[in-house]
């Protein structure tokens, strides 16, 4: 079922959700490797770049998203929005952990990005259930000629 939000037949949202996760991961990697005895003041610094990174590539990342949910039928709707509604959520904790941690907030952040990439396995769970079991966004290739 080919979505509407594709560039040659390659579905946009897929593409894009590569940077926000990849930049949250990398944000709480450097927040442990602080934690941890990492002695560089530059950690917390580079973990709430990548954090504010990760948010701005989500809010891109939802439009095409967005766009190829209004085109899913209503069995797989429903997935959709879960999934859509727990990464919504991901950004508002991210937004919370970013403001938090420009006014100073100690390990409680940690803690926050530990329960945002928690989520986000779930979502991708979700996200994988509707390409992989559903057929999001994925052309099923013509039968053989005989």
């Amino acid at each position: 079922m080919l979505t509407p939000a594709s560039i040659a037949k390659h579905p946009i949202h897929p593409m894009l959700i590569t940077i926000p996760i990849g930049l949250w991961i990398f944000s709480f990697a450097c927040d442990l490797i602080r934690y941890f005895g990492g002695d560089s003041p530059n950690w917390p610094v580079v973990a709430l770049y990548a954090m504010v990174g990760g948010i701005i590539g989500a809010l891109l990342a939802a439009l095409p998203g967005l766009i190829d949910l209004l085109s899913l039928p209503s069995g797989i709707r429903r997935i959709a929005l879960l999934h859509m509604g727990i990464n919504l959520t991901v950004v508002v904790l991210y937004v919370i952990n970013a403001w938090w941690r420009m006014r100073g907030a100690g390990a409680g952040a940690i803690v926050l990005s530990a329960i945002a990439i928690g989520l986000l396995v779930v979502s991708g769970w979700l996200g994988g259930k509707m390409v992989h079991v559903h057929g999001v966004g994925v052309q099923t290739p013509p039968a053989p000629v005989r």
